[in-house]
């Protein structure tokens, strides 16, 4: 083998062995990249968490959306390990599936508060509802609960003394104006909101039928953000809160990029709990 023959080997060798190098730190870059799976309902939910992002990606955590239309399947997808976390819900929420369910999930941070509203297509103000006037609430327990207290503070039901957030609908003890309550799936009421003379709806369905449906409705009543238990939060699976990519996605959220958004994009329909 002449000078050059050997020459060239050896410059090939030596590109071989860069090549190699540079594909082993790229897959070790790779290893070391935190990405979270976290579960959302789409609205205000997904779009708050999509702002959350690129600061979560800032502090190396990557983050995928996953998006449900329920309330239902986002927590046992994240028990069963389909997620690393779910945001779209409220603590008395969270303790009361959680315990029905057996499951050990926790919150590890709040991020906003839809105040709860009574809504309606067929009248402009509260004193128009007409006796006997058809009023759904939410079928899940906690906030059917919130959906009762709403109406009571408004004066158009009474509750049992000391019922408080366990309220049923079995729980009206006064009903002055003969109300028709009628406990719906929460996901159906924007949908079926023209059909009644008002509905009590969580916040984030009744913006996803504004937007995605053009529905257009007057807020006849809402509850008040002041010291209320309902805020939205940050779930994950119990032993999991003190993850490093767990604790960077609650600051992201909680970031002034978040709460900037929040207060402009939804007008008090939504407020930020932080």
């Amino acid at each position: 083998m002449n000078r050059w023959s050997r020459a060239l080997l050896a410059s090939l060798f030596l590109l071989g062995v860069g090549s190699v190098a540079g594909c082993k730190k790229s897959d070790a870059a790779g290893e070391g990249a935190r990405t979270l799976k976290v579960g959302v309902n789409p609205v205000p939910h997904g779009e708050i968490l999509r702002v959350a992002v690129p600061v979560a990606e800032r502090a190396g955590t990557h983050v995928q959306v996953v998006e449900f239309t329920d309330y239902v399947q986002p927590n046992l997808a994240l028990a069963d390990g389909q997620l690393d976390a779910n945001y779209f819900q409220h603590v008395p929420y969270l303790e009361r599936f959680s315990a029905d369910r057996k499951l050990t999930l926790v919150s590890v941070g709040a991020v906003h508060l839809e105040p709860l509203a009574l809504y309606s297509t067929k009248h402009a103000q509260l004193a128009e509802l007409p006796e006997g006037a058809k009023v759904t609430i939410p079928a899940d327990p906690s906030n059917a609960g919130r959906a009762l207290r709403l109406l009571e503070q408004q004066g158009l039901l009474r509750l049992r003394d000391g019922v408080g957030a366990a309220a049923t609908i079995q729980d009206v003890v006064g009903n002055p104006r003969k109300l028709e309550l009628r406990e719906i799936d929460a996901e159906q009421q924007p949908r079926t909101l023209e059909d009644v003379d008002a509905a009590v709806i969580n916040g984030n369905y009744f913006l996803e039928a504004r937007k995605n449906l053009r529905l257009n409705a007057k807020t006849l009543a809402q509850e008040s953000a002041k010291d209320n238990p309902y805020a939205n939060v940050l779930v994950v699976r119990k032993g999991d809160e003190a993850r490093p990519e767990i604790q960077a996605l609650v600051k992201a959220l909680r970031s002034e990029e978040v709460r900037r958004f929040i207060e402009k994009t939804y007008e008090g329909a939504v407020v930020p709990a932080f």
